[in-house]
């Protein structure tokens, strides 16, 4: 089995950067689960909220871009415009 920075170094640059962006909001969620279970304020609370509902936005908009260019090429796992149209609304 590789190891978890071999594995690392092959990723997909897209995926890498997805992958990036959900950490980034599983950190802003973990702060805000921290702030409402000590009593943070709600401006505190309500501004990292904000910010991991842009990543996990900028994360789908990513996924769906990439499938976009990637998706409709890919013979094993085929998708019409259609189904990506309607992918893509679902994050509206």
């Amino acid at each position: 089995m590789p190891s978890r920075t071999t594995a690392q170094n092959a990723i997909d640059p897209d995926v890498k950067l997805v992958v990036n962006r959900l950490r980034r909001a599983q950190g802003q969620l973990n702060a805000v689960v921290t702030a409402v279970e000590n009593g943070g304020s709600c401006r505190d609370v309500v501004i990292q909220l904000a910010a991991v509902s842009s990543a996990l936005d900028k994360a789908g908009f990513q996924i769906i871009s990439t499938a976009m260019q990637k998706c409709l090429a890919d013979p094993d796992d085929p998708m019409t415009v259609e189904e990506l149209q309607k992918l893509f609304l679902t994050l509206a």
